[in-house]
């Protein structure tokens, strides 16, 4: 059996660099490794499909080509944004489904996400992976077969009959070369409202931009035609479909802890009480504000799959990360589909007759950092994170631990915890004025500085 790099094998996905860590061969033993997490006489079908990156459609037809040796059948959904695979879990009664993305990370490199039912693989499940695939896996007679299957029709009709935006809006949006441009603007077409594309012609060199909307540079020429074009809003996606950024009428950004606030203040007119997820990278302004709009707060681990298990648990309805991730479970499907998101929102502002920027008015202002990432060896960067929590822990600091370390007082706050799928830890920070940001800023900098070399 040929050796695979454990290294890529990350907490909710497997990513790495195609022809190096990733090839051919590894998609084929992948495809059939994943077909012993299900029950050996299930019936149903595998869905899968792949993002716009240039080595996808090759990994594409070895992952298939490695499920239907093992004599399971494949529904081939082609190049799809991540959301529409995960839709088909939901709306086509199939056994799961592998994606090849690699999401927002640089064109150099792809990777596998997962559902198994209506579950998404993450921690040991991932690691489990990664012990099959070194097992010589039998493959019996029978062997499965692949039949194409267009999602889109599906997802569009399901999305506007659910979601009727009550009069016409005018957005532009980014794709950044990836696939959610040619189902978003055909789909908020549909819904009647007046569409700009940008970069929505998939591109696996992605020319234009890095393909993560989270990062405000990346943002820049979205900003520009909002203002040019008199739109209400921008949307942006990232490299797979399933992480939004938008931009308001005036080209402003807005930090995706203070959309996921927008969108919770009107769910909760609709489910009073409910119940809204965040991660520990979110502002203090949105758990404050959830509570106060009569919802139920919760801070939570960072990623996809541990939010999505964390509403399962609590029965939420509504979850959200800065990273851009958001997750409806009101009259959806729990799972993170940045297109579902843009529509949700685009039904506020026209059922509100107000402008985006007017649904933040009554939210105090604070300084914030955006997400601070600091290069940190894989092998090192959760020690550093430990160390840290005791170092501080020690000193007498009250701390969040949920998912690396929050250090909190009344008015302020900074995080440092280690990356899931970069060798980077990450810092964020907000403070009521500049002079207390600058301060529980130098105060976790200042001990960084002196653990030496960490990359």
């Amino acid at each position: 059996m040929p050796h695979f790099p454990h290294h890529i094998f990350r907490e909710y996905d497997i990513r790495g660099i195609a022809g190096q860590d990733i090839d051919e061969t590894f998609a084929y033993q992948l495809g059939k490794a994943y077909t012993t997490l299900l029950h050996q006489d299930e019936k149903q079908a595998i869905a899968i499909a792949h993002d716009a990156r240039l080595s996808s459609p090759v990994l594409h037809q070895a992952v298939i080509q490695g499920v239907n040796a093992m004599g399971f059948d494949v529904l081939d959904l082609g190049m799809q944004p991540s959301p529409l695979a995960y839709f088909a879990v939901f709306h086509c009664h199939v056994a799961g489904c592998i994606i090849i993305t690699a999401s927002h990370n640089p064109s150099p490199y792809n990777g596998f996400k997962f559902m198994v039912g209506k579950e998404s693989l993450h921690g040991k499940s991932i690691q489990d992976l990664y012990q099959t695939m070194q097992q010589n896996l039998l493959e019996p007679q029978q062997q499965g077969t692949s039949t194409a299957f267009d999602i889109q029709p599906l997802y569009e009709n399901f999305v506007s009959d659910s979601c009727p935006i009550s009069r016409p809006l005018k957005v532009v949006i980014d794709a950044g070369n990836g696939p959610s441009g040619i189902v978003a603007a055909p789909l908020f077409r549909k819904m009647g409202c007046e569409v700009t594309e940008l970069y929505c012609q998939p591109d696996g060199h992605f020319p234009n931009h890095h393909p993560d909307p989270s990062v405000e540079e990346n943002l820049a020429d979205l900003k520009t035609k909002v203002i040019e074009e008199h739109a209400d809003l921008g949307i942006a996606f990232d490299g797979d479909g399933d992480r939004i950024g938008v931009v308001d009428e005036q080209g402003h950004m807005i930090w995706n802890d203070l959309l996921l606030l927008i969108l919770a203040k009107d769910l909760l007119k609709k489910h009073p009480g409910s119940t809204i997820i965040s991660e520990i990278k979110s502002s203090n302004r949105l758990y404050h504000a959830v509570e106060a709009a009569g919802g139920t707060a919760i801070m939570w681990r960072t990623g996809h799959s541990p939010i999505k298990a964390k509403m399962k648990e609590t029965g939420a309805k509504l979850a959200g990360e800065m990273s851009g991730h958001i997750f409806y479970a009101d009259q959806y499907d729990g799972f993170d589909d940045a297109i579902y998101a843009g529509v949700r929102l685009m039904q506020i502002i026209a059922e509100s007759m107000k402008n985006l920027s007017y649904q933040l008015r009554d939210i105090p202002q604070t300084e914030t950092t955006p997400e601070i990432r600091i290069p940190c060896a894989d092998e090192r960067k959760f020690k550093v994170v430990e160390e840290a929590k005791n170092y501080f822990r020690n000193k007498g600091y009250d701390i969040i631990d949920v998912d690396g370390m929050r250090i909190q007082d009344d008015e302020s706050w900074g995080l440092l915890r280690a990356s899931n799928t970069q060798a980077a830890l990450t810092l964020r920070f907000e403070a009521p004025n500049t002079e207390k940001l600058h301060e529980i800023q130098q105060l976790i900098q200042i001990w960084l500085d002196k653990q030496g070399n960490i990359t």
